[in-house]
């Protein structure tokens, strides 16, 4: 979740403080949503998110398939970068979401006004989330959380397959930071070399959430507990996430541009990724349940 939106501004590893405080007039620019330059991170595989707030483009032969709709401004963000590579973003035929929160979710509606033939993908848990506009989570409240609903045209399972063009995207369920997070997997081609990558949804514990004895939603801790082990299973070479920070976007953009290709293939980044978000769950775990 951003900073802004909650009212505390800090670093990116304080950011899951976010919920303390109420937003202030001086904290309505959202610092993780600043426009960010697309590029092309693979083989038909393009960065169109802002500069926190990811979004991925699938260029196929059938059309394009957009991963992720950031925060609403996020979404004009992304039709522009479409724009910007060369693509007609009324092209998009497929829009996948990792998880209902705003600041994923937001966007899709400004997607789908610009390509209204888009089919949105969503999970069972997530999905009728989306569909009230951010209303029914059972943690973040008010207005300030809330957004344009878009109805899921498509409600998957976990395990499903989204094809398109010579591409195919696997749906995981990872619940636990929303009781539908989805992480994604398809291979591409990085630096001439099949490559798996992984759109990790999140694991962050927002503070606030229960877990163990009292639940902050019911199943909340097996949740948890069952995407990590999800996680730790699924090959990940070339690690991406819903939100740039946790890859090191610019940092890796950088050696992109230094002329390393295959910079976004970091299997030890994506495993130690995972391993810190256990290890916190798990501190979170015992400190609520001593």
């Amino acid at each position: 979740m951003s900073l802004a939106r909650s009212g505390i501004l800090g670093a990116a590893v304080l950011w899951a403080a976010a919920f303390v405080c109420p937003a202030s007039a001086a904290d309505d620019k959202d610092p993780w949503n600043n426009p960010h330059p697309p590029f092309k991170m693979g083989e038909g595989l393009y960065y169109v998110g802002s500069n926190d707030y990811a979004a991925y483009l699938v260029v196929t032969r059938a059309g394009l398939i957009v991963l992720d709709g950031g925060d609403a401004e996020t979404g004009k963000q992304i039709v522009a970068n479409i724009r910007t590579l060369g693509f007609d973003p009324g092209k998009v035929k497929v829009l996948l979401n990792s998880h209902q929160h705003f600041d994923h979710a937001a966007g899709l509606a400004e997607i789908k006004r610009a390509a209204p033939g888009a089919r949105l993908y969503a999970s069972a848990a997530d999905g009728p989330v989306i569909a009230a506009g951010g209303r029914g989570d059972p943690f973040l409240k008010g207005e300030r959380f809330y957004y344009e609903p878009v109805k899921p045209d498509v409600i998957l399972k976990d395990g499903q397959k989204v094809s398109l063009g010579g591409w195919t995207l696997t749906a995981h369920v990872t619940g636990g930071h929303t009781a539908g997070c989805t992480t994604w997997t398809f291979p591409v081609t990085v630096a001439g070399r099949v490559r798996q990558a992984l759109v990790h949804c999140s694991a962050t514990v927002l503070p606030g959430y229960k877990l163990g004895k009292v639940e902050t939603y019911p199943g909340i801790t097996a949740a948890f507990e069952k995407s990590f082990a999800t996680w730790k299973a699924l090959p990940c070479e070339m690690f991406l996430a819903s939100h740039a920070r946790f890859i090191g976007l610019d940092a890796k953009l950088k050696a992109l541009e230094a002329g390393k290709a295959d910079a976004f293939v970091d299997p030890e980044g994506c495993r130690a990724f995972i391993d810190r978000g256990e290890a916190a769950f798990r501190a979170e775990l015992k400190r609520q349940n001593p």
